[in-house]
């Protein structure tokens, strides 16, 4: 007598089951979802940091760089000079320690300029951008605008491209061979350059064949305050003083030199003063470390390098060998003076107070808002009121670093060119954020962060030599893999092996799977099991 076929349960046959469809007992299913990552999402330069990690850590490096160059045309700059916020937001945090992403991304970028890897430009649309200031926020538009296929004219009153990136960072941080090979790939893309070019009219550039405006001039103005001063020691603005810097001469500073102000350009400015002899460099600061406007590694490593810091201080007067300053104090968050002076001994001041932008020439543009601050008021598109004039990184309120600006370039390409083919460009809808509680981080690998290498002090503060070396090839791919893949599939094939009912299909590598709902009973033990957290589990509709 013939053995009637065994329920699909027991044989784990798909093939002797067909007519036993236990789906239908079902009443959730699970869904393969794709989760936003929290690098991502804290990325300023919007840069899908999750898929070039994974290009990473298959050792498919130029893969890496190409996701990287998606967004952002400066992955050796930002390796090296982003205060990196995707770590602050990554889900390993709560495991041990971050992944290292910014060290990653340097590694892929050096890479490229050691590879002489290159951009291509766009088939030729017939229009023409016109963008001041040849900043972070200007030269990645003109990189997105190339790809697209604008032609672009860029227009700098300094005597090379860069910006803040040049005229403001100071070598240690961003060695300029590795700037200049960044830029160097956008110029070659076509970009045409113009340099020591001051624009004062906006109008002439749209007269003279632009078809759309991007204005992104740096912050490089040094924000004033009156402080009572007779026969006063030398006073440089902190920006005036790190462009001295790119000259052929460094500035002349004395033996004893004081920084006014706590934010990160105030630590760069006497870091770098440090390096040029001075015998006594100090940071006057109006609160205290807690509240300082710098990140605090900045500090940390101006102090180990010899820098004083007075904290809850501020500069009363000034005479021509010393600073008068008054101890301050915090009651409730209100600064309250207390009485008490003294005079520090120094030969330069460094005013760091912050910066404003170089905006007046803009009133006399019909439509465009110039705020008390210098920023110019634009709408949701980064177009200001004059039809066809953009304003983004430093023009426009927001916070100025390199990554921000990076970002807003990228944004305002995409709308300039919406614009020029005159449909308003639509961002994508982000999908739902990948949270911690839904990984399974018992089935990861425990995994130390790998760190980078520092120049010793007494180096550090002697020279200019970039004080944070780089990762090797096999640090970089190690620390690539140490990524949680959060809120989606890396293909560990979990899903596939816990399934009681064979109902996880694999659609092959790079593929990804999809239920059998014939089969599926509803279980959840694949979401459950799932390390990522990119399987959801919703109620089954009949």
């Amino acid at each position: 007598m013939k053995t009637p076929p065994r329920p699909f349960a027991i044989t784990l046959d798909p093939g002797s089951s067909m007519h036993n469809l236990t789906g239908s007992w079902r009443t959730m299913r699970p869904v393969y979802s794709h989760f936003l990552p929290p690098c991502n999402q804290a990325c300023p330069a919007g840069e899908d940091i999750q898929q070039w990690l994974y290009w990473a850590e298959e050792g498919k490096y130029r893969e890496a760089w190409e996701e990287i160059s998606k967004n952002n045309p400066f992955p050796a700059i930002v390796g090296r000079v982003c205060y990196h916020p995707c770590e602050m937001g990554c889900n390993r945090n709560k495991l041990d320690l971050s992944v290292n992403i910014h060290a990653i991304e340097r590694f892929l970028g050096d890479l490229a300029i050691e590879k002489k890897w290159s951009f291509k430009a766009g088939a030729d649309s017939g229009k023409h951008v016109a963008i001041i200031g040849g900043g972070p926020s200007g030269l990645t538009a003109a990189y997105h605008l190339r790809r697209l296929g604008h032609q672009v004219s860029v227009y700098d009153a300094g005597p090379k491209a860069g910006g803040m990136m040049r005229f403001g960072i100071p070598k240690y941080r961003l060695p300029r061979e590795i700037l200049d090979a960044e830029i160097e790939r956008i110029e070659k893309m076509g970009v045409r350059f113009e340099f020591n070019r001051t624009i004062d009219d906006v109008d002439a550039l749209r007269k003279g064949g632009a078809d759309a405006v991007f204005i992104a001039i740096g912050a490089h103005l040094n924000r004033k305050t009156e402080i009572p001063a007779k026969d006063a020691c030398r006073i440089l603005g902190a920006t005036e003083f790190l462009r001295e810097m790119e000259g052929a001469e460094p500035p002349k500073i004395g033996r004893r030199v004081a920084v006014y102000g706590g934010g990160n350009t105030a630590m760069d400015a006497a870091r770098t003063a440090q390096r040029l002899g001075a015998d006594e460099v100090m940071v006057i600061y109006r609160r205290d470390r807690e509240h300082m406007k710098a990140h605090d590694f900045e500090a940390q490593e101006a102090l180990d390098e010899g820098v004083h810091i007075h904290w809850l201080r501020t500069i009363k007067a000034i005479t021509e060998d010393s600073i008068t300053v008054e101890e301050m104090k915090l009651e409730g968050g209100t600064l309250v003076p207390t009485g008490r002076e003294e005079t520090l001994s120094a030969d330069t001041l460094i005013m760091a107070i912050g910066q404003n932008v170089s905006s007046e020439f803009l009133k006399k543009l019909p439509g465009v808002e110039v705020r008390s601050d210098g920023t110019i008021g634009v709408d949701a598109q980064m177009q200001t009121g004059a039809p066809g004039v953009f304003a983004g990184g430093d023009m426009v309120p927001a916070e100025r670093t390199v990554t921000n600006a990076i970002g807003h370039g990228k944004k305002a390409a995409r709308y300039i060119d919406a614009y020029l083919q005159g449909t308003p460009y639509t961002h994508p809808e982000k999908p739902p954020l990948a949270k911690f509680d839904a990984l399974n981080v018992w089935y990861y690998t425990d995994a130390s962060r790998s760190r980078q290498e520092m120049l010793d002090r007494v180096r550090r503060k002697t020279g200019f030599e970039e004080i944070v070396q780089g990762l090797d090839e096999e640090t970089a791919k190690f620390e690539a893999r140490r990524c949680l893949s959060c809120g989606n599939c890396f293909e560990c094939d979990n899903c596939f092996g816990v399934c009681p009912d064979n109902a996880v299909i694999k659609l092959g590598t790079g593929k990804g799977y999809k239920f059998n709902l014939d089969y599926c009973k509803g279980c959840g033990l694949c979401v459950e099991e799932c390390p990522c957290g990119c399987i959801d589990f919703v109620p089954e509709v009949k």
